[in-house]
């Protein structure tokens, strides 16, 4: 049958095996693509909603529920918008705590996706377990990384999950000296690994794969941006957070419980690769000098290059977290006192899987008056549709069915959606 006559219609009833409930609908119609859409039709968990009336000082915990897999970053995004709202200065201590904490969580997220969910696609595995037949020393290289980023989260949040270390004005605790020397030792040891794993990554054959997108990440003066910072586009817009709504809509389409967003009226993306694209020129020397050897040219117009920026940003968490760390005491106070107050918080950073919004309504006695959170993965969403589109066209609609379906598969986790924490997920059928 030539292309021009095939009619092939995919339906993903469930997206099995994946952090949330989600499901892939693709008609394709006499050569042309005539439907594509990525439902998420898990029920909506009401978050915002569970926090109306709340005291300030129970967001941090609250918020951290929503992500096993990123609760660092909707703690700290919390809890900096709250401490925008109510004047608190931070002590040069806890801030830099916070980017330490931070980068705890980088090194663990990217590692379980880049080892666990991503590069078995890229190896024609099924999942990890295959994979580490092949390539059992870099999967296990990824393992102890993973590990390690457990266990600096775990250093000021008390535990790695759901962690309960952050409050409004600083953290509740600090650890000891001796336990942060006994981790920046680990630290250093793990530099060669995250080193060979950014080479290693980039020697991955990628999919000639190039695509016209806006890159949305924050963006910091002198440092590479992870929790402070404003926002920015690669196409020249730079927002403090209070304008988030001023150029960025979501709106609800009938096939997704979870919202859409558009920059200008256009997907867009955010992600350690928009944030390798706006933010290469910060990494460190000796990190410039080793990407530039792998000879990836940035900005980048091909997402699948997103694995290999997790990478490089897996690198520069150890870094970062050694130089933080390098002069380390533990503060007379982990925390300064806060006042609330009554006002519109608004709040950002960057989460593993791209930028994370706050905005909280608060009363004067720093209770929740209405509360509205924007994760990456809705923000990802309608560029993910657009993806699958473009990166179809580009690998051919004449292919088998099973081919295509792993070709979705592929795009669709090259994202490390919050849906995805797996790496075989669909369950295909066909009508031609």
């Amino acid at each position: 049958m030539s292309e021009t006559r095939r009619s092939v219609a995919i339906h993903v009833p469930v997206l099995a095996r994946v952090e949330g409930e989600g499901a892939l609908d693709l008609r394709i119609e006499g050569g042309n693509i005539t439907q594509l859409r990525l439902r998420i039709f898990e029920p909506p968990r009401f978050f915002e909603k569970f926090l109306e009336g709340r005291h300030y000082t129970e967001i941090p915990d609250l918020v951290a529920r929503i992500c096993g897999i990123c609760p660092v970053a909707y703690q700290v995004t919390a809890a900096q918008a709250l401490e925008r709202l109510f004047n608190v200065e931070l002590t040069p201590w806890a801030r830099a705590m916070r980017r330490v904490f931070y980068c705890g969580e980088w090194i663990q997220s990217h590692s379980l996706h880049i080892h666990l969910l991503a590069a078995p696609d890229f190896f024609g595995c099924g999942n990890a377990i295959e994979l580490a037949r092949i390539a059992p020393d870099e999967v296990r290289r990824g393992l102890r990384l993973q590990a390690l980023g457990n266990e600096l989260m775990d250093l000021f949040g008390a535990r790695s999950v759901h962690p309960v270390g952050v409050r409004i004005g600083g953290f509740h605790g600090a650890p000891a000296a001796a336990r942060v020397r006994e981790l920046r030792e680990k630290l250093h040891a793990a530099l060669p690994e995250a080193e060979a794993l950014v080479r290693w990554a980039a020697a991955i054959p990628m999919p000639p794969d190039d695509q016209e997108f806006v890159s949305v990440a924050m963006r910091h003066a002198g440092d590479y941006a992870v929790e402070l910072g404003d926002i920015g586009t690669s196409d020249g817009l730079r927002i403090g957070a209070d304008e988030f709504d001023a150029h960025f809509a979501e709106r609800h389409e009938p096939h997704s419980t979870a919202l859409f967003s558009s920059y200008r009226g256009r997907p867009y993306l955010v992600g350690p690769l928009a944030r390798l694209n706006l933010n290469h020129t910060h990494l460190p020397q000796g990190m410039r000098v080793l990407l530039a050897e792998t000879g990836l040219a940035l900005p980048s117009r091909n997402v699948f290059h997103s694995l290999l920026a997790r990478a490089v940003e897996i690198l520069l968490a150890l870094h970062e977290a050694l130089r933080l760390l390098a002069d380390y005491r533990v503060p007379d106070s982990p925390w300064v006192e806060v006042t609330p107050r009554a006002g519109v918080a608004t709040g950002c950073t960057e989460a593993p899987r791209g930028l994370l919004w706050h905005r909280y309504e608060m009363d004067a006695e720093g209770r929740v008056v209405n509360a509205r959170i924007v994760p990456p993965t809705s923000q990802n969403q309608a560029r993910i549709e657009e993806d699958l589109r473009l990166s179809l066209l580009t690998f051919g609609l004449d292919r088998p069915d099973d081919v295509l379906r792993l070709h979705c598969e592929k795009v669709i986790r090259n994202y490390d959606p919050c849906i995805s924490c797996a790496t075989h997920f669909l369950t295909l059928n066909v009508a031609r």
